[in-house]
């Protein structure tokens, strides 16, 4: 057996053991596995989290931090790809090159974002493509994140669009490369690099050099970064340093080859058969979470019980999240809150009861957003190689005493 063959093997044999399945099982989906240590020390400017990896650093928020609409910065999600991540950035050097298909090429520098454009806000959720990934089996490649993969924070920033109109697009442009300053250790691996199309710039993609009020952490892309709402947080380049206008789409690895999915209906395959064509993971799909109670908590019988979560989409609205206390035969609706954050914002939820019978008791929260899409139960959610896009209903178990 080749090397390579062994530890691909290896890899699926040792997931499905940690989860506690079979390979046998190929194409199902459970619940993510969400009772995740907590790590002891702290990286720069975050609060202990789950840690994965700390080159790159690789750092997953707590389940119990989704119920409120804004994620404190201190307990924000990190992901970064490559292990070379600039240690100090001389901030009187920092400039965001503006160059390709342009009349002007402009040097940006951060005071020069900060007053000479118009400034602007947006609350919006960033979430990896992988979050969840652990529900998958078998092991889908890449990290085993719970559902802690993701965040919302008020960005505030400057229109690209308004940089690009500064620069002037030439005729024929259609496209942007959009790099950041992360770099990797080996020299053929690719650069992280984001194509957009020129379509796709609404006043909602921003260059955001804020957050919830505050300077971007250094381990979520400061000092500057692209907020693209309602998308896979892959788009969302961190340390904006290069922007270049073409007439070509290039064809890229990461949004290519490594951040795809299926191109067919269900977004599906087996291990064993591999769906031939694929396409891009963009807009986020529907989804909820229930941050408290947590799994496993116990409640006192006939006492007054709070379920409360967070629930988005990829910017059509939530208009209902629904909670199920007997196995999803029956569900109920949660109290959402106003929806002043705007459409690509949490929407936080709270469900009242009070629990009457002893023992286990099983929570389900259901998202439905505006346009009739809700979550699906995790058994109808088919498998792909790289673990994108679970949506499965949130289930917990709780303990009645």
């Amino acid at each position: 057996m080749e090397r390579r063959d062994f530890f691909k093997k290896a890899a699926v044999t040792a997931g499905a053991a940690a989860l506690g399945t079979s390979a046998l099982e190929a194409g199902v989906t459970h619940q993510p596995n969400n009772n995740r240590k907590i790590m002891d020390i702290a990286f720069p400017e975050k609060r202990p989290l789950i840690t994965y990896s700390d080159r790159p650093p690789l750092l997953e928020t707590p389940q119990n931090v989704f119920t409120c609409a804004l994620t404190p910065n201190d307990q924000f999600f990190v992901r970064w790809h490559m292990p070379d991540i600039p240690t100090y950035i001389d901030m009187d050097k920092f400039t965001i090159s503006v160059n390709g298909m342009v009349k002007k090429e402009l040097k940006i520098s951060l005071k020069e974002l900060k007053e000479d454009y118009e400034q602007v806000e947006v609350t919006a959720v960033l979430q990896c493509g992988g979050n969840s990934r652990s529900a998958f089996t078998p092991t889908a490649g890449g990290i085993q994140w719970g559902s802690g993969a993701m965040g919302c924070a008020q960005w505030k920033g400057v229109r690209l669009r308004d940089i690009l109109d500064r620069a002037g697009v030439k005729k024929g442009a259609e496209w942007l490369a959009v790099q950041g300053s992360e770099k990797a250790a080996y020299y053929e691996t690719p650069n992280f690099i984001r194509e957009l199309h020129l379509d796709e710039l609404d006043d909602h993609v921003i260059i955001a050099y804020q957050m919830n009020g505050e300077d971007l952490p250094y381990l979520n892309g400061f000092p500057v970064r692209l907020v693209v709402p309602g998308v896979y947080s892959d788009s969302w380049i961190k340390m904006i340093d290069n922007i270049t206008v073409s007439d070509k789409y290039q064809n890229l690895f990461f949004m290519d080859h490594a951040y795809v999915v299926p191109d067919n209906e269900c977004e599906c395959e087996t291990p064993e058969k591999l769906f031939p064509k694929t396409k891009p993971i963009y807009r986020m799909n529907v989804k909820s979470v229930i941050g408290y109670p947590l799994n496993g908590a116990k409640l006192t019988l006939k006492s007054q019980a709070v379920i409360r979560g967070v629930a988005f989409d990829g910017g059509a609205g939530i208009k209902d999240v629904l909670i199920s206390l007997d196995g999803g035969k029956t569900w109920d609706k949660s109290l959402l809150d106003s929806g002043k954050l705007g459409r690509y914002a949490y929407r936080t939820f709270r469900y009242s009861f009070r629990p009457d019978k002893l023992g286990k008791l099983e929570i389900m929260a259901k998202a439905i957003n505006k346009l009739g899409e809700e979550q699906p139960l995790s058994k109808d959610i088919k498998w792909n190689h790289g673990g994108y896009k679970y949506n499965g209903i949130d289930v917990i178990t709780v303990e009645v005493v």
